[in-house]
């Protein structure tokens, strides 16, 4: 072997050397330190609650029945009322009487059939019902204040959980200078 390809050879080496201590360098140290406190960062929030209520309600209604007696009653009161009408005036006012009693007459007698047969007002039972919104504060937990101790110093950090009686850390190894 000659020096040129010994020189060649110790260069590779020591740039492979070069490479794997960068990289070690690079790579990160984790450790365990003891967890001195935790303390639960809290948040309160309102939360509201869909309630839905219901009751029972009475609803009126009216029915309207054709009955067959409230065609002869309007036959009848404009028959009456024609009657009536007749009575009173002369000549065409006569005839004008007897036209607005016999109308008012059937008015009569429709509406007095109506009220006993027709009309009937009645109740049901209704069940009701409406959604309402209640409120209330709850607790949130956002995360926890860490403080820990490592080699006799003590460092505070923020969690988003409770990491117990130790806890993972990363050291940073650096050269001085």
């Amino acid at each position: 072997m000659n020096s040129k390809q010994t020189i060649a050879r110790l260069v590779a080496a020591t740039a492979l050397l070069g490479i794997s201590l960068g990289a070690n360098a690079q790579r990160p140290v984790y450790d365990y330190a003891r967890v001195i406190s935790s303390q639960p960062i809290i948040r309160y929030v309102t939360v509201q609650t869909p309630v839905r209520e219901c009751w029972q309600d009475t609803e009126y209604y009216t029915t309207h029945h054709r009955h067959h007696a409230t065609r002869r009653s309007t036959l009848v009161g404009a028959l009456i009322g024609g009657v009536v009408g007749h009575q009173f005036g002369s000549g065409h006012g006569k005839d004008a009487a007897t036209a607005a009693g016999a109308m008012i007459g059937a008015a009569i007698g429709h509406d007095a059939a109506d009220r006993r047969y027709g009309t009937v007002r009645d109740a049901r039972p209704v069940q009701r019902c409406e959604t309402q919104y209640r409120s209330h504060q709850e607790e949130r937990i956002d995360g926890y204040n860490v403080v820990y101790r490592y080699h006799g110093q003590k460092y505070a950090t923020r969690m988003p959980y409770d990491p117990g009686s130790r806890i993972r850390i990363r050291v940073d190894i650096r050269p001085a200078g």
